[in-house]
């Protein structure tokens, strides 16, 4: 990587990408950021990019992966839309940067207090957001342990948490239903797919390694 120049992209494991992602989240946190050369890796850049990391994050604007992760430009392929959703766009994006990329590790990152998932909570409709309402619906069913039908709203923070861990979790499955490029390199340990969630509170990045369909990273 351009924060890591003695690392060769092309031999990185999918554990040894998850670990500077979590390295340069806690350097996010603590507020000690390496120094970037922005000039330097933009020259390097120009013709051609390698990242090791790709991210299907939300577009919140609080949520820039390259910040939270103090990675470089060129570092992590961004694939950013509302809720974090595994749109068919979406997932080809995702396709593109680890076959041809060669990214090592997709990291499906919702957030704390995440607008989407609360329009969802709420069942809201409206113009094209409904798109992107409907496919974070099935979180939403998928959370039963609030029963009382007034608590399911987005009103109730504990609800919409619950819903957004559960979010990761159906946008990861989307994608391995529905891409048969990215479902074989998991399953043939070339790259890493794992679900995470973003505090806006503390700056931390909880990774859901319990949950990693590769179960054992390489």
């Amino acid at each position: 990587m351009h924060m890591h120049p003695n690392l060769d992209r092309d031999k990185i494991t999918p554990q040894q990408a998850l670990d500077i992602l979590i390295e340069g989240n806690e350097r996010f946190i603590n507020n000690v950021r390496r120094q970037h050369d922005m000039l330097q890796v933009r020259d390097e850049l120009k013709d051609k990019q390698h990242p090791f990391a790709s991210v299907l994050g939300c577009s919140d604007s609080r949520t820039t992966v390259e910040l939270l992760f103090d990675q470089n430009l060129g570092d992590i392929f961004s694939v950013r839309l509302a809720g974090n959703i595994a749109s068919r766009e979406a997932i080809g994006s995702l396709e593109f940067s680890t076959e041809y990329l060669g990214a090592k590790i997709i990291v499906v990152m919702g957030h704390t207090n995440c607008g989407a998932v609360k329009a969802a909570c709420d069942n809201f409709s409206g113009g094209n957001i409904g798109e992107i309402i409907r496919l974070i619906t099935p979180a939403v069913e998928e959370e039963v342990t609030v029963n009382n039908e007034a608590d399911r709203q987005s009103s109730n923070a504990e609800f919409v948490e619950k819903v957004c861990f559960l979010n990761v979790q159906q946008q990861i499955k989307r994608i391995l239903r529905y891409s048969r490029i990215i479902k074989k390199l998991v399953q043939d340990g070339k790259i890493g797919l794992v679900g995470a969630v973003y505090d806006l509170a503390s700056g931390h990045v909880m990774f859901d390694l319990e949950n990693n369909p590769l179960k054992k990273m390489r």
